[in-house]
């Protein structure tokens, strides 16, 4: 058997590996970071295209393909070409009447002239008053008859596209077997209308008249759709015209088809295409500023492909209530720009599909969720980001893939025993299997329980982390809100990774305080009321520190403003700005109480305003705590290296 090898064309490269889809979700978080809900990522996502992934369109792209695609239709139409052509053949077939009669001095030769002087201005009426004219030019006859047929292949190419070329030999046994099919077809509409058609029915008809439909329709509603979007587009054609050119091109559509015998036919599918998709635009002008002439047939397939370009840019745009990708039409993408485009659009899909089947994305009561999966995700995204701005010389320890479950590996190692946590020597215990299995070499190395070996590890202390994020309205205003919410899933990261034996909780305040779950997180948005109730933030924090008392306690404080509310002994805030003496002091007593409970305070300050930094130097005098100033790009640096700095002390 011969087999031959050549370069692949046909869609993607069926070799490639498939698509990370983890790079998409890193691209959605920092827009989901910076406010926006995992619809609007994902919506933004698919507009700009896949990262990482060269050559790829996204939404954009395409919309812009298809818009230029428009512009070069409407450039390069001219609706009038038919009516032009006719004008040409009927002034043509007179002037070579003209000739034949002229060297003739009868009186019959000067009848005829003057009959032809009578003719209408009207080209639809001259070539009707022509229709029984004995011409004495057999050219002028010729003309007038190709003028006839071009007429009849271009008004019935207006409706069934192809039909110009099908009839282009002038028979009339192919012009009776389109009058055989118009009659089946308005039959089986009729069958149709009453609940008698059948699939089987179809397909006879295709059997005997398939050739006629190029499109290669499937089914009635696909043959109905074709037929309804072509006679819209006719339709649209006369809309588009002025009122002279309207009449006169009606004029001849009509005569024409009652000279090929389908007048009736024609009008009874006209009227059965419209009852069945009244939407699609019948009677729309539309504009159009072509230099050439474009013959009827051309003018209604240009017209067609205008109506489903525009279709198709709404779809992509995607601006609709309950828009999503798989509204786009893949059979028009592929009609209007190519096989490239249709697996660029797949591509778009794929992404949107393995976002949830991969267990990243999640639809609840109709709406679009991350799950705790991706909120893992762009943590550890978040952190790694973290620590590749961190320089080398500061980097210590901070790679946590070979951290063990139970603490630091020593380096040494030791028999494994019934419930140990620590982690396995892999090197180690394949080694004890060679050795005892030596006397059988050749054979494949098998392990017992008594060849498996764990790395030792030192166990560390473990810590009660509390991270204090203001979710004030002024957060946002600074532009610090991301980078605030892309620091806590850092640190959530880092701990469960790193740290898995502390205990971390994300506080949250404006008016109110209150503990952020991490999978909350991402999606959160800012409060818009008034307050910064630190207070009321310390309070929760403390309550979690005394849970854990035998824990190291961290305490980070990141807000962008001083207290400017307190939490009254009936349980609701108060504000007052400038901050009253109650809140400040309210607050610093719960500052006081946590230096009595040997927390350090460190505060990573987001804004200079005069009163904040008062306020944080009392806050550190009392505590012992550390001020930081970061820039906002470099926050998440300064309190994942504060928080390491801290537990390495410990």
């Amino acid at each position: 058997m011969a087999y031959r090898y050549s370069e692949f064309h046909d869609g993607p490269d069926p070799l490639a590996p498939p698509y990370d889809v983890r790079s998409a979700l890193d691209e959605m978080g920092d827009a989901i970071l910076s406010g926006s809900t995992p619809l609007d990522a994902l919506r933004d996502l698919l507009r700009k295209g896949l990262p990482g992934v060269p050559g790829r369109r996204g939404l954009e792209d395409l919309l812009r393909d298809v818009r230029r695609r428009r512009r070069e239709l409407r450039d390069n139409t001219r609706l009038d070409g038919t009516l032009e052509q006719a004008r040409a053949l009927l002034d043509t077939a007179i002037g070579q009447e003209r000739a034949e009669l002229f060297p003739d001095p009868s009186d019959d030769a000067r009848f005829r002239e003057a009959a032809l002087d009578a003719l209408p201005s009207d080209t639809a009426r001259a070539i009707q008053e022509l229709a029984d004219y004995d011409w004495r030019s057999d050219a002028a006859r010729q003309t007038f008859e190709e003028l006839r047929d071009l007429l009849r292949r271009e008004v019935l190419d207006s409706q069934f596209r192809g039909m110009r070329d099908a009839l282009a030999n002038q028979d009339p046994a192919a012009m009776e077997r389109v009058r055989r099919m118009m009659a089946d077809l308005n039959d089986m509409l009729d069958r149709d209308a009453r609940g008698e058609h059948t699939q089987d029915d179809f397909d006879r008809f295709m059997g005997e008249y398939g050739d006629m439909f190029p499109e290669n329709p499937q089914n009635l509603e696909e043959l109905v759709d074709q037929l309804a979007r072509r006679a819209a587009a006719t339709q649209r054609l006369l809309a588009s015209l002025t009122p002279e050119q309207r009449a006169e091109l009606a004029g001849l559509m009509e005569q024409t088809l009652e000279q090929a015998g389908l007048a009736e036919q024609m009008s009874r599918l006209g009227d059965a295409l419209y009852a069945r998709r009244p939407d699609l635009g019948w009677g729309t002008p539309e504009r159009v500023s072509g230099e050439q002439p474009t013959g009827m047939g051309d003018a209604v397939s240009a017209l067609q492909e205008l109506s489903d370009l525009s279709d198709l840019e709404t779809s992509l745009r995607q601006d609709y209530p309950g828009a999503r990708i798989d509204d786009v039409d893949e059979d028009a993408i592929r009609r209007a720009l190519g096989r490239s485009a249709v697996d660029d659009l797949g591509a778009l899909r794929q992404v949107e599909r393995e976002l949830e089947a991969q267990g990243y994305l999640r639809r609840h009561r109709g709406k679009l969720e991350l799950t705790p999966k991706a909120v893992r995700r762009l943590g550890e995204t978040a952190l790694r980001r973290v620590f590749s701005s961190l320089d080398s010389g500061r980097r210590g320890d901070h790679d946590q893939r070979d951290a063990g479950t139970a603490g630091e590996p020593t380096g040494a190692s030791r028999p494994w025993r019934f419930g140990d946590e620590q982690p396995i020597d892999v090197v180690r215990t394949v080694v004890n299997g060679v050795r005892r299995g030596a006397a059988a070499s050749g054979r494949a190395v098998t392990l017992t329980v008594d060849d498996f070996e764990v790395a030792e590890t030192e166990r560390r202390s473990a810590a009660a982390v509390c991270l204090l994020v203001d979710l004030s309205y002024s957060m946002a205003l600074r532009g610090t809100w991301a980078a605030a919410k892309q620091t806590a899933l850092a640190l959530q990261a880092l701990v469960a990774s790193k740290f898995p034996q502390d205990a971390v909780q994300i506080i949250g305040f404006s008016n109110y305080a209150r503990v952020l779950r991490a999978d909350e997180l991402a999606g959160l948005e800012w409060d818009m009321v008034q307050g910064t109730n630190l207070h009321h933030a310390l309070l929760i924090a403390g309550r979690h520190l005394d849970r854990h008392p035998d824990f190291e306690p961290v305490v980070l404080v990141v807000t962008d403003g001083e207290p400017t509310a307190h939490l009254m002994r009936s349980g609701v805030p108060r504000f007052e700005w400038p901050p009253s003496p109650e809140t400040l002091a309210l607050t610093l007593a719960e500052v006081d109480k946590m230096t009595r409970r040997r927390a350090t305070i460190n505060v990573f300050m987001l804004a200079a305003d005069d009163r904040l930094r008062d306020f944080v130097d009392e806050l550190a005098r009392r505590n012992g705590g550390r001020v930081f100033s970061p820039s906002t790009d470099r926050l998440g640096e300064y309190v994942v290296s504060d928080f390491l700095r801290t537990r390495r002390s410990h």
